[in-house]
């Protein structure tokens, strides 16, 4: 991925102290200018996107850092050119180091590792690469989350096990697990799954090609001091401490009930081969599995029903123009037809040209806290861009009629996915999301209208919910909406450009994704702020109802015949008495 492409550090790092979680350690808010430069620059790649990577200093320091990032290149190649052609069906690229002319800003190159063709691709829409998920027993290349719940852990996991972190957490088992195989001083960790000839060896080269939890202090949100997390909260509505908490839950359960009970297979630290070192990392630890969790989330994508590692295709950065995201399809084999993921180029290509693909339509923070930088897509900017905020409602612990409410919402909603009473919802600038009004009406149900929760109603209440009930239901819902934008401007407070200049780059970052948040609340407050004072155009339930009974027009004497229906009289019927 764009973030992880095995940059090297150009100087000794400081190991990472222990990482001790607590929200009360954490003050409410920290001015910018505290914060002290980095020595890392975000840079504007040409696959678009500010993308975090080191400096590349002149001299010994600069040739040092490419050998190394070669060496990881070839180790990687050498297993594709031994066993591409019987793991990949399509594999029409190969890893190198990328070099890039950085911007204005940074006066700095940067260098990264990427994916580049190897043949001409001529035309948009050609696969470049494929990988076969093998899903049944995990004897591929791809990592999924159900390998470690019904294969790799099954006798460490209780049946249904479920962390806060969810697939990601799955994933990061694994990867650790796949770590300790690797171990230099004897293999550990859980040898699962068997797999097929040729696949250890490409496993091995992706493995040890990933940054060291040193370089992800720098690169990743998840993995940076808390100084600097700390902002990062206060600039965005998604909360970079949640992540946080439910990492240190999963942790500290798993070393409880798994990892401290067996140290023999889940060591804390293990040793790997990186190139011609040898290099001691975290592993079964709260430390190792925080780190693991930083590298799926930078590094997985969502294919095929399932997020999932795939090795060799998430070398491909991200661009935000003229590129697709990898998609799931069938794959031809030597038997038959198997499930696999599918890179294909958003445009034509020649030989030793860059492959791309696109990270997905996400806002800034999600970039940020997935990948670790910030696209030009999502820039705030007079043109909009994919400026993103999220805003969360839930029914009120107080409401009168909650019970009634939480049923509606557990069983009449949706039959695959049951509403929980908090929602959180994506705000984008322009009109509201409908399903957030759908699920403000409800909680704000309540009054005269509250008989729309009686039980002759409960199969079709949601139904009504998804336009206006009353005056006075809308507006409790559109009120909302107006609250919880000014709360969460009130958090953001605005930087203007000369300040941003002066700050480090993981602040600028922050930065760019409190402006576009911004943005996308302002833009979403004066929408629904000019919606609350046309309240009185919109048609309510009580009309609907009127029309569809045929009774909204009005009455006229002149146009309504009282005499019993109008063509019956007494007597005027052919009953025999």
């Amino acid at each position: 991925a764009a973030l992880l492409s095995c940059c090297i550090q150009l100087i000794s790092i400081v190991s990472t102290s222990c990482f001790s979680w607590s929200p009360l350690n954490h003050r409410q808010h920290t001015q910018f200018a505290t914060l002290k430069p980095s020595s890392l620059q975000p840079y504007y790649s040409n696959s678009g996107g500010y993308e975090w990577n080191l400096n590349v200093a002149s001299g010994d320091t600069a040739t040092t850092t490419r050998e190394k990032l070669e060496t990881l290149a070839t180790i990687a190649n050498d297993a594709l050119t031994e066993h591409a052609s019987d793991i990949f069906k399509s594999f029409k690229a190969r890893v190198a180091v990328m070099s890039q002319s950085a911007d204005e800003d940074t006066q700095q190159d940067a260098l990264r590792l990427g994916l580049v063709a190897t043949e001409n691709i001529r035309k948009e829409d050609e696969l470049v690469a494929s990988l076969p998920f093998y899903d049944t027993d995990g004897s591929g290349l791809a990592l999924a989350p159900h390998l470690a719940t019904k294969l790799v852990y099954k006798d460490k996991l209780p049946e249904g096990y479920d962390g806060w972190t969810g697939d990601a957490g799955l994933l990061a088992m694994l990867l650790l697990n796949e770590m300790a195989r690797l171990n230099v001083d004897g293999s550990k960790g859980i040898d699962l799954p068997t797999r097929k000839d040729g696949i250890p060896s490409l496993m091995s080269a992706w493995v040890t090609s990933l940054p060291s939890p040193e370089e992800m202090s720098n690169l990743h949100p998840l993995m940076w001091d808390e100084d600097d997390q700390e902002v990062l909260q206060s600039s965005s509505t998604k909360k970079i401490y949640q992540l946080l908490d439910d990492i240190d839950d999963d942790s500290s359960w798993l070393d409880e009930n798994a990892w401290s009970l067996d140290r023999e297979t889940f060591p804390e630290t293990i040793k790997l081969q990186i190139g011609d070192s040898v290099e001691e990392r975290q592993c079964f630890s709260t430390e190792g599995f925080r780190y693991a969790v930083s590298l799926v989330r930078s590094r997985s994508f969502f294919v095929d029903g399932s997020l999932r590692l795939l090795p060799y295709l998430d070398y491909a950065n991200h661009d935000d123009f003229d590129s697709f995201e990898l998609v799931g399809g069938g794959i031809g084999v030597l038997w038959g037809s198997a499930k696999g993921a599918l890179l294909k180029s958003g445009k034509s290509l020649r030989e030793g040209d860059e492959v791309c693909i696109s990270y997905g339509p996400k806002g800034g923070a999600d970039y940020l806290l997935d990948h670790g930088f910030v696209p030009p897509m999502c820039k705030a900017s007079s043109t909009g861009g994919a400026v993103t905020s999220e805003l969360t409602f839930e029914v009120d612990d107080t409401d009168r009629f909650r019970d009634d409410k939480l049923d509606i919402l557990e069983y009449e909603t949706y039959d695959l996915a049951p509403m929980e009473p908090s929602q959180v919802f994506d705000v984008t600038g322009g009109r509201p999301d409908p399903a957030m009004y759908q699920f403000l009406r409800l909680a704000k149900l309540g009054g005269k209208d509250a008989f729309l929760l009686e039980s002759i109603f409960r199969k079709e209440v949601w139904g009504f919910m998804s336009v206006p009930v009353s005056e006075d239901n809308e507006r409790a819902a559109v009120t909302a909406v107006i609250d919880a934008c000014e709360n969460a401007l009130k958090e953001m407070d605005e930087i203007s450009d000369e300040e941003r200049s002066a700050l480090s780059p993981k602040m600028q970052l922050c930065a760019l994704v409190r402006g576009s948040e911004r943005q996308a609340l302002e833009r979403t407050l004066e929408y629904v702020t000019q919606e609350a004072e046309a309240l009185d155009l919109k048609e309510y339930y009580q009309e609907r109802r009127l029309k569809d009974l045929g009774l909204d027009s009005d009455w006229s004497p002149e146009d309504d015949d009282v005499s019993f229906g109008g063509t019956r009289v007494p007597g005027g019927a052919d009953y025999d008495w």
